[in-house]
């Protein structure tokens, strides 16, 4: 058996990094690790041709060769998934679809020959065993949740590794918390489902034997949904795996509580970790409740973030308007929040209700679905009616992202967050690649944002305040110029 792995194109997001890539000569920020994956689970003796179509296009000799077609794609990705779909139904090639995409919302696609839903572990063997005694039915779904010990380690030698900003492993699934607008616990349910150590230590160790030197994402919803067997499990894994490894650091999500521990804050920058995404949604305690976001509440939450920051670790945030409490007022609150607290990286969306969440069940009973959602955090739209007028809601959103990412602001948020920031004291072994590759990125920086950038006057006044008063951290200083120059890309493209 042929068979294609196809990850359909993303379209040009907050989080492609697609104008930050190309500093790094780079084509794709992460690869589709849900399918080398899966790759893993497939027979032996099936020929596999991974085709990601962020890195190239998927041309008609691929599919001239190919006898079936694996898809997997999340909402963002359902324009390029229909094109794919599209184009192996042409060719004749048969079409197995996965992945969050099509477990949330399955009917929207036509031309598929089997759903292969939910997780891999549990349905792939089931449509695999009907496949080969020629009785493969359509769909295939669970309401069981996978046993983690069972995922094998992603086929990484199906990529080039060097077409990737970062990569990406997974060591949980699963969230404790119960935020109504959020699918992951709809997907994979709030039970912390966890590999072993031993099976992360075999994935990394194959990835450095590829010759990985750089990022390494872990693409867990909330890493830190199980603290005890992250303290006492895989942190000293990875402290003790990192020792005598070049590159290799790691960036995850996690939920705010993680501000209250000073010993996992501390474990994880032993390990590695200089970067956690945190849903931080919204100053305002009426919206927090609103949308259950318990764990957010009665808290200080600059103060909160300055203390993940002091541990050593760069907060990136996710933040959301549109809530029904939200009023004129609510965007500078959060405005003020993003500043203060020097969050960088400050993701601001529109609410938006995924098929399967509380969210949509409460909004589809009171008359206030309009559509199925992007699944864009930033390109300004909605599937909610809201409570505030739509127009002045997306006038009011478009205020706040030109302002938090005019040159003058963002580089003011990167001083304070520099200000802020104790670059922890982990020894890291940087390779030549690496070194090579970030030098090639500082020059064209200086030559596209330093002499001919509209932020040329915030960028050398950020390049010699850094190389002044915070000479350790310049290297940072630098990959925040080039992310502001991306962000601000996209503003233009989605908002202005």
């Amino acid at each position: 058996m042929n068979v294609l792995l196809i990850y359909p194109k993303f379209p040009d997001t907050f989080w492609s990094f697609k104008h930050a890539l190309k500093f790094i000569h780079k084509k794709s920020s992460a690869p589709p690790l849900g399918l080398l994956t899966i790759a893993a689970m497939l027979p032996k003796d099936w020929h596999l041709k991974l085709v990601d179509e962020n890195i190239r296009d998927l041309r008609e000799k691929d599919l001239a060769w190919a006898d079936m077609a694996f898809i997997s794609a999340m909402t963002i990705q359902q324009e390029g998934a229909r094109e794919v779909i599209t184009r192996c139904q042409s060719a004749g090639i048969k079409v197995v679809v996965g992945g969050p995409l099509f477990t949330t919302e399955p009917d929207e696609f036509n031309g598929v020959d089997h759903f292969v839903l939910n997780e891999g572990e549990i349905t792939l063997p089931e449509f695999l065993r009907d496949l080969e005694a020629s009785q493969a039915k359509q769909i295939y779904s669970t309401e069981e949740y996978a046993d983690m010990h069972q995922t094998p380690t992603p086929r990484w030698e199906l990529m080039n590794l060097n077409d990737y900003a970062s990569m990406s492993i997974q060591y949980s699934r699963g969230c404790p918390f119960n935020c109504d607008f959020c699918n992951v616990t709809a997907l994979l349910g709030h039970r912390m489902r966890l590999k072993t150590a031993q099976q992360i230590i075999a994935e990394l160790d194959g990835l450095y034997q590829a010759g990985w030197r750089g990022g390494v994402f872990f693409v867990d919803d909330n890493l830190i949904g199980n603290k005890k067997a992250l303290k006492e499990e895989l942190l000293p894994a990875l402290i003790e795996w990192r020792k005598d490894k070049e590159g290799m650091t790691f960036n995850t999500e996690a939920s705010i509580n993680l501000a209250d521990d000073p010993e996992l804050m501390s474990l994880m920058t032993a390990a590695g970790f200089n970067k956690v995404f945190i849903g931080i949604e919204t100053p305002d305690e009426d919206n927090l409740a609103e949308c259950n976001k318990k764990q957010n509440l009665n808290r200080d939450l600059v103060a909160d973030i300055h203390r993940i920051q002091h541990a050593g670790m760069q907060v990136q945030g996710g933040f959301i308007v549109g809530f029904d409490n939200d009023n004129p007022r609510t965007f500078q609150q959060l405005i003020d929040l993003i500043q203060h607290s020097g969050i960088v990286t400050a993701m601001v969306g529109i609410l938006q209700a995924p098929i399967g969440t509380q969210l949509y069940a409460r909004m589809e009973k009171a008359g206030r679905i309009l559509k199925n959602m992007s699944g864009d955090n930033v390109d300004g739209s909605t599937n909610i009616i809201p409570v505030m007028n739509i127009e002045v809601l997306k006038q009011q959103y478009k205020k706040l992202l030109n302002h938090l990412y005019s040159p003058t602001v963002y580089y003011q948020r990167v001083t304070t967050f520099l200000k802020e920031y104790n670059l922890p004291k982990v020894k890291v072994h940087i390779d030549p690649g690496v070194i090579w590759q970030n030098t090639n990125a500082f020059l064209r920086s200086v030559f596209q944002l330093g002499v001919f950038g509209k932020e040329r006057r915030q960028y050398w006044q950020l390049f010699f305040w850094t190389l002044f008063h915070k000479p350790r951290l310049f290297p940072l200083a630098i990959e925040f110029s080039i992310y502001g120059y991306h962000f601000r890309k996209i503003n233009e493209q989605h908002v202005m």
